[in-house]
């Protein structure tokens, strides 16, 4: 059964998880006609494959160490750090320990575009 998303006005926390990090699971917190939050889990190493949306997106690494890698250059992302992608912005996310990114999404018609998978 899928976890119900929050809704507009709801407080919703994006603490770090800290030890339970590990035990932890990519969720979508919140989705509206225009903007989709996901909580993603990246364990160590782990890499999401390359893609893009169709609008800018935001990736804000919560707690942990990540690479986003684009064909021209890698941003490394450490715990409070944030980058602003440009609309078709091919990229990937790679973990290098077990982190957490909070992913924002503009949505395009309900949709945000090529996200290959679950986001970001």
């Amino acid at each position: 059964m899928a976890l119900p998303h929050a809704q507009p006005l709801d407080v919703v926390s994006v603490r770090p998880l800290g030890a339970a990090l590990v035990d932890a699971v990519s969720t979508s917190l919140l989705r509206t006609d225009r903007i989709q939050l996901l909580h993603l889990v990246l364990p160590v190493h782990s890499d999401q494959p390359e893609h893009h949306v169709d609008d800018e997106c935001t990736i804000h690494c919560l707690e942990g160490d990540v690479e986003v890698v684009m064909p021209g250059g890698t941003r490394r992302l450490r715990a409070g750090d944030l980058v602003v992608l440009p609309a078709r912005q091919r990229h990937s996310v790679r973990a290098r320990s077990d982190s957490a990114v909070l992913v924002t999404l503009l949505m395009n018609g309900g949709d945000a575009g090529d996200r290959g998978g679950a986001g970001g």
